[in-house]
């Protein structure tokens, strides 16, 4: 699924117009975003949590040319799965 399936789905269901439904979703994810970038977590009962991880620098190599390269240290989102997302995935009841 895409954004822009995800907006025609809210418009539909809910009876809002294209326009509504992707301010409600640019919103949702536009606060997401911005506590990631906090460094806060983000969770959804039932589906999901979202948190920041963060990687210490490395070396690493260049696989086309073998090379060492310096990997910098850096922060990335973790999506984990909530429990009930997981079971209706599996097709479990």
């Amino acid at each position: 699924m895409t954004k822009g399936e995800l907006i025609d789905m809210i418009a539909n269901r809910e009876g809002f117009n294209l326009k509504k439904a992707e301010i409600v979703v640019n919103t949702i994810f536009d606060a997401m975003t911005e506590a990631l970038s906090r460094g806060e977590r983000v969770e959804i009962r039932g589906f999901g949590s979202f948190e920041v991880r963060e990687y210490e620098a490395y070396r690493g190599r260049n696989p086309k040319t073998g090379a060492e390269v310096y990997v910098r240290a850096k922060r990335a989102p973790f999506f984990k799965t909530g429990k009930e997302l997981r079971e209706r995935v599996d097709g479990s009841p």
